[in-house]
């Protein structure tokens, strides 16, 4: 990105970081869940075209994209590149003591997608601004997915509306609250896990507590699957793939003199690896009929395919890189570990190179939230580093696709 191009972006963030800042306040307060997100895609849909631009509606769920600059129909071979905002809320209660708390019961913005969507909003609109004078060697196609917290993720509508196809590249934030705002957190290669989830049903005939010789003790059996099956994974994969099984619920039986007749488990599976990923669903299965076997009971395992890593392209992390050193200085990137944390964004990097950046929001010397969590919120000046971050990689990645994988 150029010194002009950098101080053009710059200046329309002072110009409007307070209104980006009360955007991000409204759709806080306003939280919709995956693939409900009406009222959200509705407020970015009206600031665009206030802007002059011509937003498209996903078919079918609630989001949008919308093109700036040379469009594809009027060149084909230019690139183009792809700005990804997620829309979706939690089903979590929002905590904070705040004037723009969530005013819908049990739904909250606990993991910074309003913040993802005011960034790319921004970057779009101030890039239209810019090339009003100011011709792009491309277009940025602005994408406002829904649903990317429910498996498998929103961006799988996208895909097969055709809206990434024309893509040569994609890039994207994510909050990280564990960094100072003003940071800016790059990684090549692998930067989340892949995440699945897996839902057992155990059943037997029941029975009396007194005699669980002459049934199906379906609690022991489920309580040793719980524990045997994580472990037995480890000693299956190899150690560097971190494959990870957690239950997050188990749930038998209404007293306590009564053997159930049937049982459930729930959990999530993530891997660092993508080769793991692939092999997870017959293993976990496999094993998990081995383990119940000695006990006689009835097994149904039904896994459930999430999202795979974001692998993160070379290429493009140099871009993010060369954009960080110009527009907020050498010491605002740091490095940042893989998280086992799932992004539907790594379906798009299946089809296109890009990369996903970690964009600190937290208070320097401040509290440090958790992602998830109802009291999860951010110093909102990281919404003008976003936008200044987005914005110049666009325009680094017109000059200079990268190439493809």
């Amino acid at each position: 990105m150029e010194a002009n191009e950098t101080a053009a972006v710059a200046g329309w963030v002072a110009a409007h970081e307070s209104e980006l800042v009360a955007l991000r306040r409204d759709l806080h307060a306003h939280p919709e869940l995956g693939r409900q997100e009406r009222r959200t895609a509705g407020q970015v849909e009206a600031r665009l075209r206030s802007a002059g631009l011509s937003p498209q509606r996903l078919p079918d769920v609630p989001g949008l994209w919308c093109d700036i600059g040379v469009g594809v129909d009027a060149d084909p071979a230019a690139p183009v590149v792809l700005l990804r905002a997620d829309l979706d809320a939690l089903p979590l209660l929002d905590s904070k003591d705040v004037p723009y708390r969530s005013t819908v019961p049990g739904v909250a913005h606990a993991c910074g997608h309003d913040v993802h969507t005011v960034v790319a909003l921004g970057a779009g609109l101030a890039l239209a601004e810019y090339a009003r004078t100011v011709p792009l060697a491309g277009t940025v196609r602005l994408l406002f997915q829904p649903a990317e917290e429910l498996m498998p993720g929103g961006a799988l509508d996208v895909i097969d509306a055709g809206v990434l196809k024309p893509a040569t590249a994609a890039i994207a934030v994510h909050c990280d609250p564990a960094l100072d705002v003003g940071t800016i957190g790059l990684r090549t290669g692998p930067i989340t896990s892949a995440a699945d989830a897996v839902e057992i049903t155990m059943a037997g005939p029941g029975g009396h507590t007194s005699r669980p010789q002459n049934t199906v003790d379906l609690v022991y059996a489920m309580a040793r699957l719980a524990t045997d099956l994580p472990a037995a994974l480890g000693r299956r994969v190899d150690p560097r793939s971190a494959l990870s099984l957690v239950w997050g619920q188990i749930q038998a039986g209404t007293v306590a003199n009564a053997i159930p007749r049937s049982g459930q488990m729930r959990g999530t599976v993530r891997t660092l690896s993508r080769e793991t990923w692939d092999a997870a669903p017959a293993l976990v299965t496999g094993l998990a009929e081995q383990l119940v076997a000695p006990f006689g009971a009835q097994i149904v395992v039904d896994y459930r395919r999430g999202v795979p890593p974001v692998v993160n392209s070379a290429e493009v992390v140099d871009v993010f890189q060369s954009v960080v050193d110009r527009s907020l200085g050498h010491d605002a990137s740091t490095s940042v570990a893989q998280s086992l944390g799932g992004e539907d964004f790594g379906w798009y990097l299946n089809h296109v190179p890009g990369a996903l950046a970690r964009l600190g929001t937290r208070v320097p010397g401040g509290t440090t939230y958790d992602l998830h969590q109802g009291a999860f919120d951010v110093d909102e000046r990281a919404i003008g580093v976003g936008v200044r971050l987005l914005a110049g990689a666009a325009v680094e990645l017109l000059r200079r696709p990268p190439a493809a994988t």
